[in-house]
């Protein structure tokens, strides 16, 4: 399997601790856990991956991760359109993919459709006490 596959089933991420259920986040966003583990070679550090699904024209409110946090992002359907920091704005399909710095404040993260859903994977590789994943960005 390519690795974008297994990830596929990895934004915008977006989380909250991966115990928890389903949540919605902003309008037309559901953020699901997909999976958590401590990276066993790299002491301290964890792999956490959730599934962002997006309703036709749903948004993520402007948010920022964890300042440990790497996120390679995956969209595993539809488009988004995704503005971190104060880049440009760009929308990615399927099968496309980016990722975020340490510290990056994710400006605009949404379903770049108003008729059609989208599904996003978010992997963080993370200090695994650095909690909250997500806050809003003020």
């Amino acid at each position: 399997m390519k690795i974008p596959s297994v990830i596929g089933t990895a934004f915008a991420a977006v989380a909250f601790a991966v115990a928890s259920p389903a949540v919605a986040q902003g309008v037309g966003e559901t953020v699901t856990p997909n999976f958590d583990h401590g990276i066993p070679n790299i002491s301290g550090k964890s792999l956490t991956a959730v599934v962002v699904d997006y309703a036709p024209g749903g948004a993520s409110p402007p948010y920022k991760h964890a300042k440990s946090a790497f996120i390679y992002a995956y969209v595993v359907s539809g488009a988004v359109e995704s503005q971190v920091n104060n880049g440009p704005r760009r929308v990615y399909h399927a099968g496309e993919s980016f990722f975020e710095e340490p510290g990056a404040i994710h400006r605009v993260s949404r379903n770049a459709s108003n008729t059609q859903p989208a599904k996003l994977l978010a992997v963080f590789v993370v200090d695994t006490d650095d909690k909250p994943l997500t806050t809003p960005a003020e």
